[in-house]
């Protein structure tokens, strides 16, 4: 039996990868028995940030990973491709499409159980093996007993979630729908439907200076909902609240989430001074969600800042951005390239609490940790995928990269081993990194099944 406290991304698909290998599986979740700050549902795998999976094509190393997690049967990638919304070159999903299909399929997987419970501290060897994917909002009493058996002070920095907003309350005759690079635009007529087109998956609301200037000085003198201290703040910077953005310069914004380059506006024919990209974040098309505009402002002022935004006067919000603490151990200290702890062998953790960023990576922690947990109850040995391979160079980055400057990583290619003799061309070395990862995870794959 592996016991796995947390039914987010990584434990949901930690409990799927251990039970197609055969072995029987308790998913110990506290929601709704307790509830988070951020969770609105009681879904397995309920996404509270973003619905952008990342980029989808291997010469990327997030969608390197993907196609990785694909061949190893993830259960979070086939709900994901299941739940797929127009997102351009990325995969983008409706949460609650995606929550539900995840939660379908664990749930009637003959060899997982589910229990609604809280975990309050680290188990013993009655559970043996045991995952913990307690995610960034692990509770305060799993965390200080989490902290006592680890022997260290848990990192933390604060996490953003983006606005959404009503599609029917977007002033349509001031976007309009393009991805960046697209060949095909499209400027709809005021009431049009709200169709995605091949290469024009975003809604962009154009800025001119003036706006820009405008919204700007608009940014900086909002009131945060919780935190003042801009300097001494430590957030994730791959997921800046804006504001937080906006105090480091004028011009941040404009080469961050609000870059216009790619963007042409077809009414004008010229690129915009600034854009503000609205993604799809339902099937239905019904509501939007503001790309990279995390945020922790207050609702009322949030409301009124984000209203002079182009097309978005009116804007009617379905869920206002907020800010949660995220909590992570130090990875390199702890964890083993199998996300099992140094301390026990029976003991792995998987998700955002082991070290990781993203939803993708927190999937794919899950699933090496579930068949390696499934390995230990059979009394096998654990193994880690190949460090070529963008799940094993993830796994080892975690568990060897410098403990004194350790901040939660994305997978990159930076932290995958170069190529012996790479071409001068920098697509087809992203090429033949994935064909030399996908190799090696095949044959990786056959020798361990």
């Amino acid at each position: 039996m592996v016991h796995i406290i947390g039914g987010g991304l990584a434990g949901s698909e930690a409990a799927w990868q251990a039970a197609e290998l055969g072995v029987d599986v308790t998913i110990h979740e506290m929601r709704p028995v307790r509830a988070t700050a951020v969770h609105q549902t009681d879904g397995l795998a309920e996404l509270v940030c973003s619905n952008s999976f990342r980029a989808d094509k291997v010469d990327n190393a997030v969608g390197l990973i993907k196609e990785e997690m694909r061949r190893l049967g993830s259960i979070v990638m086939r709900s994901a491709d299941a739940a797929r919304v127009p997102a351009g070159a990325a995969l983008a999903v409706d949460r609650h499409v995606f929550s539900a299909a995840v939660t379908r399929a664990v749930q009637s997987h003959p060899r997982i159980r589910l229990w609604r419970e809280e975990v309050t501290a680290v188990p013993g060897p009655e559970w043996s093996p045991v995952i913990i994917a307690t995610g960034p909002l692990t509770s305060d009493a799993l965390s200080l007993s989490i902290q006592q058996l680890v022997g260290e002070e848990h990192l933390s920095f604060y996490d953003a979630i983006s606005p959404i907003v009503l599609a029917e309350s977007i002033d349509m005759s001031k976007v309009f729908r393009a991805s960046r690079w697209g060949r095909n635009v499209w400027s709809p007529e005021p009431g049009a439907a709200l169709e995605p087109s091949e290469d024009g998956d975003y809604l962009n609301c154009p800025m001119t200076k003036d706006d820009y200037d405008a919204f700007y000085q608009a940014l900086v003198i909002a009131e945060s909902a919780t935190i003042h201290d801009f300097d001494n703040t430590r957030f994730f910077e791959g997921c800046l609240p804006i504001e937080v953005m906006a105090h480091r310069g004028e011009g941040t914004l404009r080469f961050g989430p609000m870059k216009p380059v790619g963007l042409k506006d077809p009414r004008t024919g010229r690129l915009p001074y600034a854009v503000v990209q609205l993604r799809q974040d339902t099937l239905a098309g019904d509501h939007f969600s503001l790309v990279g505009f995390q945020t922790q402002i207050k609702w009322a002022d949030q409301a009124r800042v984000l209203r002079m935004i182009p097309g978005l006067e009116h804007a009617e919000f379905v869920r206002y951005g907020m800010v949660h603490r995220n909590t992570y151990i130090c990875g390199p200290k702890v964890l083993l390239p199998t996300w099992q702890t140094r301390q026990r062998a029976d003991l792995l953790f998987a998700g955002q609490v082991s070290g990781v960023e993203g939803y993708v990576e927190s999937a794919a922690s899950g699933l090496i940790a579930g068949r390696n947990a499934a390995a230990i109850a059979k009394g096998e040995s654990p193994q880690a995928p190949p460090r070529t391979t963008a799940l094993g160079a993830l796994a080892h980055y975690v568990s060897h990269a410098d403990p004194n400057t350790y901040q939660p990583t994305n997978i990159t290619h930076g932290i995958m081993p170069p190529l012996a003799n790479p071409p001068r061309d920098k697509m087809q070395k992203k090429m033949q990194i994935a064909e030399r990862a996908l190799a090696d995870l095949d044959a990786w794959s056959c020798a361990t099944i």
